[in-house]
């Protein structure tokens, strides 16, 4: 169980970078990309770029894909340097993140279109657990809370191992997996702390919730 301390990310440490050429940049993403389509099926052409890079303390550039199961899934490419090293090793080994929407993929200009308004929340947990990953073990299960601005309630997530057919994250001659982010109710957070995250996940699964992040919807607990 993991409460995120707000002071930690009003300034964000920028993650502990060593030295990559671009030509082991290039052969990452080549990889990277080949394993989580592998994964998560073809991924959509346009990549959301961040304008201040997450390696200098900016947001994640997020990548998508609407191939895999319904609505759109997302996924990092960052969290793992080249070498495969990044977030703290968990009880599996290292991670990208991933997350689902049951919207499916639109480039609508309307920021508050429910799509646009999933994607960046998304994004913002992406980089918020990114930078945390570099200080603290998450694993499958964990449960966690993020702050937001003053008055707004935590956003709650809790993790899961996320792996399609039992398909792994393989990149290049490595193996890594992928860590599934669930935004989940406040009154679902305190069901697994109870009863524990299997518990919750199992409800959410029944009530064909899983591996969703959106909130509109009825609780489960």
């Amino acid at each position: 169980m993991l409460n995120l301390i707000k002071n930690l990310f009003s300034k964000p440490n920028k993650p502990v970078q060593k030295e990559f050429s671009e030509e082991e940049f290039k052969l990452d993403y080549e990889q990277k990309s080949k394993g989580l389509e592998n994964m998560l099926g073809k991924m959509h052409n346009l990549v959301g770029h961040a304008i201040i890079p997450f390696s200098i303390g900016g947001a994640v550039d997020m990548y998508y894909y609407p191939n895999h199961i319904e609505g759109t899934g997302f996924a990092t490419m960052e969290i793992l340097e080249p070498d495969g090293s990044g977030p703290v090793p968990n009880r599996l080994g290292t991670y990208e993140l991933v997350a689902f929407t049951k919207h499916s993929y639109n480039t609508s200009k309307d920021e508050n279109s429910p799509f646009n308004l999933i994607e960046r929340k998304i994004c913002g947990i992406f980089t918020t657990i990114g930078f945390y990953s570099r200080e603290s073990e998450l694993n499958p299960y964990d449960t966690c809370e993020i702050p937001n601005e003053d008055g707004e309630e935590n956003t709650c997530i809790i993790f899961d191992l996320y792996r399609p057919d039992n398909k792994k994250l393989i990149i290049g001659d490595r193996e890594h997996h992928l860590l599934l982010c669930l935004q989940i109710f406040r009154s679902e957070l305190n069901f697994a702390r109870e009863n524990g995250t299997e518990a919750l996940l199992n409800k959410l699964k029944k009530a064909g919730n899983y591996p969703y992040c959106d909130l509109d919807r009825d609780p489960v607990a």
